[in-house]
């Protein structure tokens, strides 16, 4: 009798279950920040607080964590750090939002990073066994990842919904307050936005209650029923690892920055970050809680989820046939499409459906940028995947805090000029490094028993060797 599914399919399931349950309390908070911390601007900013907190644990503790701990334990770890966010807004503060705001950032890296390095390792074992080619099955595992994980947008908002529609002060938002909404004022206090109404403390704490429990459940959901692939790997660098050994990990994220390639995806990783902050942090604060209120922030990043988490799953198969090249170009054109739209658009509370329209196509777009990156990096830097994907999570979180930092400052407008800016340049280099990759294609990766992986010698397998672009 045949098994129903493979234990690395199992898995991958595994992994993608506990980042929906994780991301479905953090997807939700971070959607509301903006809005529900809005004094001095005080949820923008626990937000650049963690992507700052990011960047510094990039440059050194995915790989010293990964290569000591394992994936799995790291993901564990760091999914603690993610539910202390959760207490620190049950009473929001500057001393205890900047805290777990840092405490959250300091696990972000490794956790994806631990994430990344994981689906990776499996698409390459799996490819291996089942003679197919690793990129083709490390794509549909980060499609896999993305379709379920992006879902938890739909969960995290749903309850929020659901919990703050039943505030009893909601109000129509006044005429004359629309004037604030968009790209149509330029106020000197950036943080004012049309319909600031708080919902009341109870229902924010029993908002809060519920992602802290579903958070600990991930944290369990994991460490039950997840296989620890790379125990062999982590037992032999705890075993061997002196001064040097722990000196080259330390400086492993640093040392990857020589290779070309990754410099030119850096604007590419950067855009990433742009382009999350700016629905999470300027949409649904300029937009959806000036011209409709708190309570529909929670279902237009639902409308988002859905197609992303859709997208993920359709784009993760399809690269196969269409080549990374091609969605990239869809995902671009998207959204320079949607920050055009959002440049001239009024908003007002009679053009309901528009609302909607703009997350669904941010969440195409998305869908891309997520998938294909994420699979580009495991790709071309197999052989140094815990590295490779700290730098992924390093200059994304540079975006966000770039983003975040500059919320508060300048105008609405200027902000979506720097992000098509930040496009155009994304692209340009991007197509540079599918160039050089199909004039000189990265060599498969072969594992050894260890899991550990090791490059393919070119000249036996000339004629094996398919290049990872299609032009």
């Amino acid at each position: 009798m045949k098994k129903f599914m493979s234990r690395t399919t199992k898995n991958v399931l595994v992994v993608s279950f506990g980042f929906l349950l994780l991301f479905t309390a953090y997807g939700g908070l971070q959607s509301l920040q903006s809005s529900l911390n809005a004094e001095d601007g005080m949820g923008v900013i626990s937000l650049s607080v963690i992507y700052g907190a990011i960047i510094l644990s990039s440059m050194f503790l995915p790989p010293i964590m990964i290569k000591n701990l394992g994936c799995k334990w790291t993901i564990v770890l760091s999914m603690g750090c993610y539910v202390a966010y959760s207490f620190g807004n049950l009473a929001p503060g500057w001393a205890s939002l900047m805290t777990t705001s840092a405490i959250l950032g300091m696990g972000g890296s490794p956790l994806w990073s631990a994430k990344c390095t994981y689906l990776t390792i499996s698409g390459n074992m799996r490819g291996q066994k089942i003679n197919k080619k690793g990129q083709d099955l490390i794509n549909q595992y980060f499609g896999i990842f993305f379709f379920i994980f992006q879902s938890s947008a739909v969960w995290g908002n749903l309850m929020s919904s659901l919990i703050f529609g039943q505030d009893s002060n909601i109000a129509e938002v006044p005429e004359e307050n629309l004037q604030f909404c968009g790209v149509a004022t330029c106020l000197d206090n950036f943080t004012i936005v049309g319909n600031s109404t708080r919902p009341a403390r109870h229902l924010v704490n029993t908002l809060l209650g519920c992602y802290i429990g579903v958070g600990v459940l991930a944290m369990i959901f994991v460490a039950v029923f997840l296989d620890n692939i790379d125990q062999g790997l982590a037992k032999e660098f705890r075993k061997n690892k002196g001064n040097e050994s722990f000196c080259s990990t330390f400086l492993a994220t640093f040392k990857l920055l020589r290779d070309p390639r990754l410099l030119l995806l850096i604007p590419l990783t950067m855009f990433s970050g742009f382009e999350q902050s700016f629905l999470s942090g300027e949409y649904t604060k300029n937009y959806v809680t000036c011209a409709l209120g708190i309570h529909y922030v929670g279902f237009v990043m639902i409308c988002f989820g859905a197609t992303n988490s859709l997208c993920s799953f359709a784009f993760g198969r399809l690269a196969q046939y269409t080549g990374r090249i091609a969605l990239f170009c869809l995902a671009a054109l998207t959204n320079l499409g949607c920050f055009v739209g959002l440049l001239y658009w009024e908003p007002h509370p009679n053009q309901l459906p528009v609302f909607f329209v703009f997350p669904a196509l941010w969440g195409m777009a998305d869908a891309v940028w997520q998938t294909q990156t994420n699979a580009l990096y495991g790709i071309l830097f197999a052989e140094h995947k815990e590295a490779a994907f700290a730098n992924y999570r390093m200059w994304e979180s540079l975006g966000f805090v770039i983003a975040f930092a500059y919320s508060t400052f300048i105008c609405l407008s200027t902000k979506i000029y720097i992000a098509l800016a930040v496009l155009a340049l994304t692209m340009v280099t991007y197509l540079y490094v599918e160039y050089q990759e199909y004039k000189h294609p990265t060599p498969p990766v072969i594992m050894d028993d260890l899991h550990k992986p090791e490059k393919a010698d070119l000249k036996e397998l000339s004629d094996k060797v398919i290049a990872q672009t299609h032009l």
